[in-house]
């Protein structure tokens, strides 16, 4: 048995993103979605696993950062490949979508020179109700959901930017822009410490 289960498991979810992209690319479009919520569902037991047995760490914070960009950039195409159509009718809320998970990379980049790590709690959120919202697009469902998980996910973005303004050095596990003010006041304090 590995020691940290939920790093293999999020490893395997870095692996899925291509094989997303090549069933996007070979029409395969059942076989995309079934990967799909296999790589979705992954996302969300890696991180109960990590939690519930104490085998969060820096490593796995950053892992899961690397699988869920690869896994947001690997989305957009494949829609575009498998459903032209949904990138048609949802045009707004696809640049929307696709705009706010790039900015806070680029920005985080930017700044600290690496992928930040923060999972928020509105990432989180956002993450999960994309997720669904997608998973119905694909499955030919209606609409609006994924309209509105679209506004959620702007909000928890643009919260990750401002997390990223704030903070003077990077951190993992920044659950809201509250924590990242607290972490900033503490670091520039005459004290300095932060645990």
């Amino acid at each position: 048995m590995p020691r940290n289960i939920a790093n293999v498991i999020t490893g395997c979810r870095i692996l899925l993103a291509p094989v997303l992209l090549l069933l996007a690319w070979l029409g395969k479009e059942q076989l995309f979605l079934a990967c799909l919520i296999v790589s979705l569902l992954s996302d969300i037991i890696d991180g109960q696993i990590a939690r519930r047995f104490g085998l969060a760490s820096e490593l796995g914070s950053r892992l899961d950062s690397w699988a869920d960009l690869l896994t947001y950039a690997a989305v957009p195409v494949a829609t575009a490949w498998l459903r032209p159509d949904l990138v048609t009718s949802e045009k707004v809320a696809f640049i929307a979508a696709v705009t706010s998970y790039a900015l806070p990379v680029v920005v985080g980049f930017m700044k600290f020179r690496q992928l930040t790590s923060y999972h928020s709690f509105g990432a989180r959120v956002s993450a999960y109700l994309l997720g669904a919202a997608v998973v119905v697009l694909f499955a030919h469902g209606p609409h609006w959901p994924f309209r509105m998980a679209v506004c959620v996910l702007v909000l928890a973005e643009l919260e990750e930017i401002a997390i990223t303004f704030v903070l003077p050095e990077p951190r993992s596990g920044v659950r809201s822009l509250g924590k990242a003010l607290e972490i900033r006041r503490q670091l520039l304090s005459p004290t300095g410490s932060v645990g």
